[in-house]
């Protein structure tokens, strides 16, 4: 096998999480929406919490995506 195409090959599974943080992040908001249905006087401070989840799950995403780009241009 080809160097280039096992990089590429690694790139491309180091992508696959983004996937699941996009899940993730599809979770998160479900469960805010259905909670803030449910008890809307909780909802307000709830939504820090919802914040704090989304940004540690966006930056899971983007070290997937930092750690692919590294596979495929070094």
């Amino acid at each position: 096998m080809d160097v280039e195409a096992a990089k590429l090959i690694g790139a491309g599974l180091a992508t696959i999480s983004l996937a699941g943080a996009g899940i993730g992040i599809g979770n998160i908001f479900a469960q805010y929406i259905a909670g803030s249905m449910r008890n809307p006087g909780a909802s307000k401070q709830v939504f820090g919490n919802v914040l704090l989840g989304f940004a540690l799950t966006e930056a899971v995403a983007l070290y997937a995506l930092v750690m692919a780009f590294l596979i495929m241009f070094s």
